[in-house]
């Protein structure tokens, strides 16, 4: 009885949040409930495998790519002498894993000074690019499928923007460490240091300036990587989540090996192994949780009970006649053309039915994308040459072709149907193919 009141409160509970008709209006209590609906989706996509299968397979290729990876982003570094200062964030990295950690970011380092880019040859060259490409490839994967987004970016794209983020992205955050020294050691800044409470103030700034360059990486992931535009803004909420997790995740994860000596014990030499793979798995569900977290921020629609919509025809139908009166209308208004993630905000529809919906009817020609960014909505042609006739043709046809092997199985009763259903039974179909 018990369990049954406690299913039902779960049940009504998550009818509340994600089927509420009249949501909260005032704060705090739309931030509790858009909150409630992104910690809800959350979970569910921890839970359904999706994030968790992505993550096992990123670490596998992190194995494979970490020690490449570094050798073609230190490259550069040491061409400018100035590779030293990316260290100390690799063996921040390895500090969740005791003494070891230490050891074995000492390791990962000589073998990247031990790599040399310019002696391996062209075909040694081509194969360090490949794996260290494949990796960002992968992580891109795992982003668009947060993203729901179908398609990669082009071979070109793929390697024109990997490689500059992999060679540039580096610089520039030794950049960022370089300017940030400069600011600190500045007489101004001394200065203020001498008056409190600037002083400490700027001791935390200081302090606090290795998890600002984490969130900004973090950021910066999240708005590059996704093959789609993703608002700074979401992006940062993100990174500013992740990297607090991530640091508390380090000194979580550091107490756990502090208390594991009995993994050590059975384990024996592979102890040290074992928990690196747990560590890289975990940083990999914090980045793929955060970009999960901008995702459902930037498109709150998208908070449903399955990760996957269930796509009827009624639903198809009506988000394309909707979608259409809504780029119809002010289009002969003379006003601007409207952009399709505002459609989708406005529609409470998850942003994967009404793109493969508008895919549809760009694909026809009843809707065609304009604006700067490709990212608007305009009429594919005049008015008065777009029917609602063409508008539910465009969203029920079949693209494949499948549906012309079907006539030949159909009774006659049922081949040619497209509209109109007739009242029929298949008592009367059968009835009428006898006869």
């Amino acid at each position: 009885m018990a369990s049954t009141q406690m299913k039902d409160r779960l049940q009504a509970a998550e009818n509340w949040l994600l089927s509420n008709p009249r949501p909260p209006r005032n704060w705090p209590w739309t931030w509790l409930y858009k909150t409630g609906r992104t910690v809800y989706a959350l979970v569910r996509d921890v839970l359904s495998g999706q994030l968790t299968l992505h993550a096992m397979s990123l670490v596998y290729t992190t194995l494979l790519s970490i020690v490449p990876m570094l050798a073609l982003s230190f490259s550069v570094l040491k061409a400018l002498g100035v590779h030293q200062r990316l260290e100390p964030f690799l063996f921040q990295f390895f500090q969740p894993l005791g003494p070891r950690g230490a050891e074995m970011a000492e390791r990962v380092l000589g073998f990247v000074d031990n790599m040399k880019v310019g002696v391996l040859g062209s075909v040694g060259l081509v194969v360090l690019v490949y794996t260290v490409i494949s990796l960002v490839q992968k992580i891109e994967r795992s982003f668009n499928m947060i993203w729901r987004v179908p398609d990669m970016r082009s071979l070109a794209q793929r390697f024109s923007n990997y490689l500059s983020v992999i060679m540039v992205g580096p610089l520039l955050m030794v950049s960022a460490i370089g300017i940030s020294a400069t600011i600190f050691s500045s007489a101004i800044v001394q200065r203020l240091i001498e008056i409190e409470p600037f002083g400490s103030l700027v001791l935390v700034a200081s302090r606090f300036t290795p998890f600002f360059l984490v969130v900004g990486a973090f950021t910066f992931v999240y708005i590059f990587i996704p093959n789609t535009r993703v608002k700074p803004r979401y992006a940062f909420i993100g990174g500013l989540i992740s990297g607090i997790s991530w640091q508390a995740g380090s000194m979580l994860f550091a107490s756990f090996v502090a208390d594991s000596a009995r993994y050590a014990a059975i384990y024996s030499s592979f102890a040290i192994g074992i928990i690196l793979l747990i560590w890289i798995y975990l940083n990999w569900m914090i980045l793929l949780l955060g970009a999960s977290l901008a995702y459902y921020l930037q498109n709150p629609s998208a908070v449903a009970r399955r990760r996957e919509v269930r796509q009827s025809p009624e639903l198809q139908e009506k988000v394309a006649l909707a979608l259409t009166w809504m780029v119809v209308r002010p289009f002969a208004r003379g006003e601007p053309a409207p952009q399709q993630e505002d459609l989708e905000q406005t529609l409470a529809v998850p942003g994967e039915v009404t793109r493969g919906v508008s895919d549809k009817l760009i694909r026809a020609g009843i809707l065609n994308l304009a604006g700067q960014h490709g990212d608007r909505l305009v009429p594919g042609r005049a008015l008065d040459m777009i029917s609602v006739r063409d508008v539910l043709d465009a969203v029920r046809a079949d693209e494949d072709g499948i549906v012309r092997r079907l006539p030949a199985v159909l009774p006659e009763g049922l081949k040619g149907l497209r509209h109109e259903v007739p009242e029929l039974t298949f008592a009367q179909l059968v009835a009428q193919q006898e006869r």
